[in-house]
Parts: structure tokens; C-alpha cells; sequence
């Protein structure tokens, strides 16, 4: 079973930080993600979500792929490319994989703007090894799945990020 976790971090770059870090750990199999989004406010109150993968073009590139296919099958490749394409877009735009886009947009809408919140559908992980490269990076619990001992130990972690200097960034000697 999935778990979700939500963390707000007071910056889009600072939440991208996250999830790079995120996606790294993935690759040490430190982590597995079925998904990470971060949303935004703007000034004006709009809602962006920051998505790893954009079903409508990669739904227009896999429609452009079969179009062309079956395009070269009866002779006019072009109107299948067209075809595809088309077809795939619409297809990919109807598919919502991984977190619901209006569960993220309701919570995103009670951010402050500027603000960037972390939205991770975790399948599995080593949580020790993860929440000790991610605390020094610091944010807020938004909302989360977790058990509550469980969601403790994810905001102290957290939370010792604002009484301890980061680890993760270099510094200049004088």
C-alpha cells in the first residue's frame, strides 16, 4: 500500500531541492515514488502544478508512433502521424496517473504564495536513511497517510532542520 505525504517548504526551488534528492535516493533504492508533484501558488492565486511526467505529450508522442504505423500500412503516413498524434494528446490528458490533480489543487489552495508543496505517493522505503538525508532540508507536514508514530518521527525530522545548520550545502571557508 501506498503512503502519501505532503510537505510545505517556504520555496519552489526548495521543494525541488527535495525532490531531486528524492529521486536520487530513488536510485539507490533507498526509496520507491509513484509520484512527485509540487504545487504553487501564485500571487494571483493560481494553482501550477510541477509534474515529473506530462500524460499529453507523452500521449501525443506514443499516438504519433502508432499513427505512423498504421499510417505507412494504407499508404498516407502523414494523416496517420496527424491522426495519432491527436488521438494520443486526448488519451494522454484523460489519463490522471498517480496523485488526483484536484485533491492537490484543494490543498495547494490554502498555500501562501511563493510557497512550494511537496505531493510524494511513497510505494516503499527505508524510512531511517531517507528521513536522515532529507531533515536537513527542513518543511512542514501538510497532510500524510502515515501512522502517527510514524508521522511523528517525519516531523521531527523536519524539525531539526530549523535547530541545526544543513548539512547538504557546501561552504566557503573565509
Amino acid at each position: 500500500m501506498s503512503s502519501l505525504i505532503v510537505i510545505v517548504y517556504p520555496t519552489e526551488a526548495k521543494a525541488e531541492e527535495v525532490r531531486s534528492k528524492l529521486f536520487d535516493l530513488q536510485k539507490e533504492y533507498l526509496i520507491k515514488l509513484g509520484d512527485a508533484v509540487i504545487a504553487t501558488k501564485t500571487e494571483a492565486g493560481k494553482i501550477k502544478l510541477n509534474q515529473v511526467v506530462n500524460t499529453t505529450a507523452a500521449g501525443a508522442a506514443q499516438g504519433s508512433f502508432w499513427g505512423l504505423l498504421i499510417g505507412l500500412l494504407f499508404l498516407n503516413p502523414l494523416l496517420g502521424v496527424a491522426m495519432g498524434a491527436a488521438s494520443g494528446a486526448i488519451a494522454g490528458a484523460l489519463t490522471d496517473a498517480g496523485i488526483n490533480d484536484a485533491f492537490m489543487k484543494e490543498l495547494a489552495a490554502n498555500l501562501d504564495p511563493g510557497k512550494g508543496a511537496l505531493f510524494l505517493l511513497i510505494q516503499d522505503m527505508t524510512a531511517d536513511k531517507v528521513l536522515k538525508e532529507i531533515e536537513g532540508y527542513g518543511g512542514t507536514v501538510l497532510k500524510t497517510s502515515l501512522d502517527e508514530s510514524k508521522e511523528q518521527v517525519l516531523r521531527e525530522a523536519l524539525s531539526r532542520a530549523s535547530t541545526q545548520e544543513p548539512t547538504h550545502e557546501a561552504t566557503q571557508a573565509p
